[in-house]
């Protein structure tokens, strides 16, 4: 553990998570002078390398241990120096509500209470609000209600937390980790296979035939909008979609008002993501889900004009803001390991329902948009360690430890010739950091 902040208005606690976020909340505070700490399960997260954390914490993994993170969360806000705490993951904001009402007297809140939070981590109860709110969704149903299996679906968990205040099935908390899942046209899948690996009865979906996401992200305080954002996704980690790796500032008045109209419905208060895909045929945005904590994409936002970590300090420390803080839009931004992923994933992995993009033209415009628009998430020449531990952390995810043996058995493999050469991109990538 290294020195306790000293700060003036006190120090915020950032869970120094595997995406850029954390980073951004560090770099947002740190450079005003805000002290933050940042509390990570992993030893090598990106956020313990910037200059701009006050202190670091080893925590225990809420995907392991969702009630030993839960401790460690309510000790720190026990201490005198600890203003509040942002959540940047589903497991953080959902220990904050549960404990909404103990932390209320420590640090201040500002995130949902439990039963709002409810309504979006619990999706079945999200897409009643969007039809409430007049907001559109695809078709959803649970997975033991779909009868039609002649077109393509997909199959997604119903609750992101594992949480027995969201329903008597669960008898533990934990975070759900199960990712969606394809399922092309009269593909009858074995529901109850499906039912026992999720946990749960999940939601089957329509599958809308697009990788065109939008995203509108907000910061309420009480059901009132405090700042707002909007981007368009070109590029995922995968290229079937998921997290941002490229995207580019938009300002989308049918976007706008459907944000707000699903948050109101909601009385929301605290961060949120709520994110659409936008019908390749009528045009119109359909709901896919909301995210009620900081985004991946967060630094991006940041540097489109609207310091989102920022104005949740201020929110938290009851400094007003007057005006919603508007944004360059038209601009682009990366996460150059996201950049890599999506790469990766076209040469490495298939989705039965998604079409698989050309190798050549995605590097094309991965490197195009490069050149035009070189705004990074971690890469900064002002705090440079975030950024190299990332491009390590990922280059061992993908390519793994050195092992000589294997090595030579790949050169023996007959790998398509993009293959050898991202696999040659990211081993020169590691020999470069292993010596740093």
């Amino acid at each position: 553990m290294d020195r306790p902040g000293q700060g003036p208005d006190g120090t915020v606690v950032v869970p120094a998570i595997d995406a850029a976020s954390s980073v951004a909340c560090m770099r947002s505070l740190g450079r005003r002078g805000i002290d933050t700490i940042g509390i990570s399960e992993q030893r090598r997260a990106p956020g313990f390398s910037s200059r701009y954390v006050g202190e670091t914490i080893r925590v225990a993994d809420p995907s392991a241990d969702l009630s030993a993170y839960e401790d460690a969360i309510l000790e720190l806000a026990h201490r005198s120096d600890v203003r509040t705490v942002i959540p940047v993951r589903e497991a953080d904001v959902y220990v904050l509500a549960r404990n909404y009402d103990r932390l209320d007297d420590l640090v201040a809140t500002a995130w949902p209470t439990l039963e709002r939070l409810r309504r979006v981590q619990d999706r079945s109860r999200l897409f009643d609000a969007a039809r409430s709110a007049d907001v559109a969704t695809p078709e959803t149903k649970p997975l033991d209600a779909w009868t039609e299996w002649d077109d393509d679906v997909i199959v997604k968990p119903r609750y992101t937390v594992h949480a027995p205040e969201y329903s008597t099935d669960f008898d533990e908390r934990r975070v759900n980790e199960r990712s969606t899942r394809y399922v092309p046209a009269d593909a009858t899948p074995d529901q109850a296979a499906i039912v026992e690996e999720m946990g749960h009865v999940p939601l089957v979906q329509e599958y809308v035939p697009t990788t065109d996401e939008y995203a509108f992200f907000a910061l309420y305080d009480r059901g009132e909008p405090v700042a707002t954002f909007q981007h368009r996704q070109e590029r995922a980690w995968k290229y079937a979609g998921g997290p941002s790796a490229y995207r580019e500032s938009i300002d989308v008045p049918e976007l706008d008002a459907a944000g707000r109209r699903l948050l109101g419905e909601l009385d929301w208060h605290g961060l949120a993501m709520v994110e659409f895909l936008r019908h390749p045929e009528t045009g119109e945005f359909l709901l896919m889900e909301v995210n009620p904590r900081f985004w991946t994409s967060l630094p991006f936002t940041v540097q489109a004009g609207v310091d989102f970590p920022y104005l949740y300090w201020r929110q938290s420390t009851d400094r007003p803001i007057t005006t919603e803080p508007s944004y360059e839009v038209g601009i682009g931004g990366h996460l150059l390991r996201g950049e890599l992923l999506y790469l990766h994933s076209i040469l490495s992995e298939e989705y039965p329902v998604v079409e698989r993009p050309s190798f050549s033209r995605a590097v094309r415009n991965v490197l195009t948009s490069l050149a035009r628009e070189p705004r990074f998430d971690y890469a900064d020449l002002d705090d440079p360690l975030p950024f190299l531990r990332d491009s390590h952390n990922t280059v061992r995810q993908l390519f793994g430890e050195r092992d000589p043996s294997r090595d030579e058995k790949r050169r023996q493999e007959s790998d398509p010739p993009a293959t050898l050469a991202l696999r040659s991109i990211g081993e020169t990538i590691r020999g470069t950091i292993d010596r740093f």
